[in-house]
């Protein structure tokens, strides 16, 4: 291929833990002179404009809605059915966008995880393809077993028997969810069924892991194909990368707060919330609330605590005493950009397998929705923030975070499939 000649031509499925790294690398792929197209939920639109990304939608805005509304999404088993089911309805559209846009052996696509659509146009057109994985727990590995959602093995069992329990989410949950529909499409354009989709989902030509080798080893069974990029740390889910006026006034009025988030498109996290307020009266400190649903924060905030609907975290976390969350591999990443201690209470997903990760690193705590009460939160917190050795390790990893960039690594290895 000629790199002059080449365009990228991006695909994202996801919420914004998934879509907005890469609507970050489309814009600093675009900064290097490249063409640029990016297909992603319509949802995302406004978000791709203002990063100077024209994007054509995969669904409609009623359609992400009603998957993030759905309570389904946020339990750890039914969630991976429904995440599966969207991302297998989604692949049809996905390879058409290619079919029109891509051109096999001039262009290359980028594609994450869920769309699956990529690998079928690469399978059935030709198409030069990296698959993008933004989390370590997408890969299966008899040595280093990620840890799955709804599947608590402990660390005890044998690494080899945990991959094999492990193993089961394929049969009994992915498989069911996806390859029906999947290869019922695949099979219209003459191409054979897929098995299992966690062998087929990642390119053959080049995977992209989105994390850099000290937050997950590179283990002997991976593909051969993966390149690891480091964080792709984007913070563009908003109008301004600036932090509000009012949340800016808060910040300079007292001591550094904590904060709560429990991700953008977590529809119901009322107990969450609420739970946060207490922890904060327990301790006596200050608190942000970052949600953009009103109806999940109480009412009747008292003036120690401020909701905010957005804040990049990037400005806000290293004015913080600490960051409790989800345990989503975006948040996680920032708040290790920003030397910050973090409590993960893990809702579905990869956020046990990232709350186990920064458990090993030293940089926090973790404890389940169902344990995660006023007083052991307090108590965690309170213990984190007084451990010497907590401290250490977020400096360090400060430290590291700062020397890697995973957008210019992706960039890199995006130009080098050109040559």
């Amino acid at each position: 291929m000629r790199a002059e000649d080449g365009r990228v031509c991006l695909v994202a499925l996801g919420t914004h833990g998934d879509v907005l790294p890469v609507i970050a690398l489309g814009a600093a792929l675009k900064a290097r002179g490249r063409d640029v197209r990016l297909a992603a939920p319509a949802t995302f639109a406004s978000l791709a404009a203002r990063a100077g990304l024209p994007c054509d939608a995969i669904g409609t805005r009623a359609d992400f809605a009603r998957l993030v509304d759905s309570p389904s999404l946020w339990r750890p088993i039914r969630g991976a059915r429904a995440l599966f089911t969207a991302a297998a309805a989604a692949a049809e559209p996905v390879y058409r966008w290619l079919e029109a846009n891509g051109r096999p052996g001039r262009d290359v696509a980028v594609a994450s995880s869920l769309a699956l659509g990529a690998r079928v146009a690469q399978d059935r057109l030709g198409l030069s393809l990296a698959t993008l994985h933004l989390m370590p727990m997408l890969l299966e590995s008899r040595h280093a077993p990620p840890r799955l959602p709804g599947l608590p093995l402990p660390e005890m069992l044998p690494a080899r028997w945990r991959h094999w329990l492990g193993r089961g989410a394929d049969p009994v949950v992915i498989g069911p969810a996806a390859l029906p529909p999947l290869n019922a499409f695949r099979a219209g354009l003459g191409l054979p069924p897929v098995k299992r989709l966690r062998h087929w989902w990642h390119s053959p030509q080049r995977v992209l892991l989105a994390v850099p080798d000290w937050y997950a080893p590179p283990q002997p069974d991976w593909p051969s194909q993966i390149e690891q990029t480091g964080f792709p740390l984007a913070d563009l889910h908003g109008d301004t990368d600036r932090l509000p006026a009012d949340l800016d006034a808060f910040l300079a009025a007292g001591a550094s707060p904590l904060v709560f988030t429990y991700g953008s498109a977590m529809a119901r996290a009322q107990g969450f919330f609420a739970t946060a307020v207490a922890v904060c009266r327990r301790l006596g400190r200050r608190g942000v609330l970052l949600s953009p649903r009103r109806a999940a924060i109480p009412a009747d905030l008292p003036p120690e605590i401020h909701h905010a609907a957005y804040a990049p975290l990037s400005r806000l976390l290293p004015a913080c005493a600490a960051l409790v969350h989800h345990g989503g591999i975006g948040t996680v990443a920032q708040a290790l950009a920003a030397g910050c201690p973090q409590l993960i209470v893990p809702v579905a997903f990869d956020h046990a397998d990232e709350a186990r990760r920064v458990l090993h690193l030293g940089a926090g705590a973790t404890l389940s929705r169902r344990r995660f009460t006023a007083a052991r939160a307090a108590h965690l917190i309170d213990r984190m923030l007084a451990s010497e050795s907590v401290t250490v390790a977020c400096a360090a990893l400060r430290t590291r975070m700062a020397a890697q960039n995973g957008i210019d690594a992706a960039c890199h290895a995006v130009d080098g499939m050109f040559a």
